[in-house]
């Protein structure tokens, strides 16, 4: 029997609505390890930040996750699968309103959405999930490797979020934080894709967030949310730089000075000295003593410069070069004053200057400088609350017999092997059919116990719910299987089958614990 990865305090309960769908587990070791995605309330904070600045443009940038797309290889079968325990269904959350529903129509749920994170390349990634039962209606049902990142050393991907009904930038039901993850030990430590499922919790979800204002730095240091600083540098008159430091008790933190041709390095105690901070670059400044010493060459600070396109391209100086991701940490507005995140080919872009403390006797052509710093707070929030209370979630099945009728969603996005490319990863995209009475296996992913559909969907699709018994009209199943692999069995660089691993007890031992586990409100933003 392989054994699964449970975290510590989640013990199982075996009562109220999951009672009887969730019994007759089969017997296993758990491993008290916690895999949490986001724990504390700044974490969660940062990642609705992340992903909703600038009118969500991480979501907008991301792309599918298809590290193994062009590994596409043909799958066997290995002869029928013996269940370890006897077949089990949970029902699924609720009923959607009925539809009349036509024969070509296929209603998608509002349960199917994007499960958007940050790859350990630092790339940012989706895959298809979707909302399923659990007694906490919390929960999202996706694949292993939408959760592990396999090509960092098999940890958790960073910035996971589950956007239901996603399309085109929008989240019409709110952002959903993974709080922790579920899956079985054979994957998380062996990469086994037999076991490439993962159940993850997670918060309530958030939506607005479109308000940015302008605050104080008492207001903005007590604010718990989304948050950022945008520094500038204010040339001013000798007379108003003296006028500054004498306001400030002498200080000269938030000041800047470039000496003139005719001045000349003093030591600190002259009385005629000018503090004078000067830029050096990043290896210098590493190098350079504490903060604390007051001496010529010791550390100062840095300041991130937000510039444009064309002064980014051009500058050689000694300041560091930030465009992209990098400038996400350091987050300044655009024009309409709300929050950026960059990307390598839109920017923004910053030049990060270091300095060293420098104390001169002023030249007439020595240039002042007063850094200045607006703080701003992205608000408007609301608590859209639990996830299968606002979407649903769709009923959970293990152990059933091969051979029936299914129905997968996902979006479909990466091209086939041969460079045709019919999906956009705009629209949700199904497929209809028998799983194969067999189950199959793929000596390139350690496979020996994947059950097969014929579909075309691509990379995208990856983590999308098989869903058993689907009703067009409530839109509603039983998630038998999630999208593993993509496979080609007539050898002409196209994908034609798809692949997840079986459902069986030790799945539903996975499911089970991260059905009984809570994750709740993190913010007390209001009610829509």
């Amino acid at each position: 029997m392989k054994r699964i990865l449970l975290p510590a305090g989640g013990a199982v309960l075996a009562t109220g609505l999951l009672a009887a769908g969730l019994a007759g587990t089969a017997s296993a070791t758990p491993a008290p390890t916690d895999e949490y995605l986001a724990k504390s309330a700044q974490q969660v904070a940062d990642i609705i930040d992340f992903w909703t600045k600038s009118d969500n443009a991480a979501l907008k940038s991301a792309t599918a996750y298809h590290w193994d797309y062009k590994e596409v290889k043909k799958l066997v079968q290995k002869g029928g699968y013996v269940a370890d325990t006897k077949p089990g269904v949970v029902a699924p959350i609720g009923e959607e309103k009925k539809t009349a529903a036509k024969v070509h129509n296929v209603n998608v749920p509002k349960t199917i959405g994007k499960v958007f994170f940050e790859g350990r390349d630092g790339k940012l990634y989706w895959c298809t999930g979707t909302s399923i039962q659990s007694n906490y209606k919390n929960l999202v049902s996706t694949a292993g490797h939408c959760v592990y990142d396999l090509a960092g050393n098999d940890e958790v991907v960073s910035r996971w979020v589950f956007v239901p009904a996603y399309y085109q930038g929008k989240a019409p039901y709110g952002i959903y934080v993974g709080k922790q993850a579920f899956t079985h030990y054979d994957f998380s430590i062996y990469e086994d894709f037999d076991r490439d499922y993962a159940f993850v919790t997670v918060y309530n979800g958030i939506g607005g967030g479109s308000k940015v204002t302008k605050v104080s730095k008492a207001d903005y240091d007590k604010y718990v949310g989304p948050k950022w600083v945008d520094e500038k540098k204010n040339k001013v008159t000798k007379e108003e730089y003296d006028a500054y430091i004498k306001a400030q008790g002498g200080k000269t933190d938030g000041t800047e000075v470039i000496k003139g041709q005719d001045a000349t390095l003093a030591n600190p105690d002259d009385k005629r000295a000018v503090y004078a901070p000067a830029e050096v670059d990043q290896a210098t400044y590493d190098k350079a003593a504490a903060e604390s010493v007051v001496a010529n060459g010791a550390k100062a600070d840095t300041k991130t410069e937000h510039v444009s396109k064309a002064e980014y391209n051009a500058y050689n100086g000694k300041g560091t070069k930030l465009s992209g991701a990098q400038v996400a940490a350091n987050s300044t507005k655009d024009a309409a004053g709300k929050a950026i995140v960059g990307d390598e080919a839109n920017g923004p872009w910053a030049i990060k200057h270091h300095f060293v403390k420098q104390w001169i006797i002023a030249g007439s052509d020595t240039q002042y400088f007063i850094w200045s710093a607006d703080y701003y707070v992205q608000g408007g929030f609301v608590d859209n609350g639990r996830l299968g209370d606002v979407v649903g979630g769709q009923g959970f099945a293990y152990n059933q017999p091969t051979g029936k009728y299914v129905r997968t969603f996902g979006y479909p996005y990466a091209e086939h092997p041969d460079g045709s490319k019919p999906y956009t990863g705009v629209t949700v995209k199904n497929c209809y059919g028998k799983t194969s009475a067999k189950l199959v296996g793929s000596a390139a992913k350690k496979i020996e116990e994947h059950v097969a559909l014929k579909c075309a969907m691509t990379p995208g699709a990856d983590g999308g719910p098989w869903l058993l018994k689907y009703s067009n009209a409530k839109r509603l199943g039983y998630v038998n299987g999630v999208t593993s692999t993509f496979n080609d069995q007539d050898s002409n660089d196209r994908v034609d089958y798809i692949s997840s691993p079986y459902f069986d007890g030790e799945t539903n031992t996975v499911y089970k614990a991260a059905a009984n586990t809570a994750s709740g409100q993190m913010f007390p933003f209001p009610k829509p």
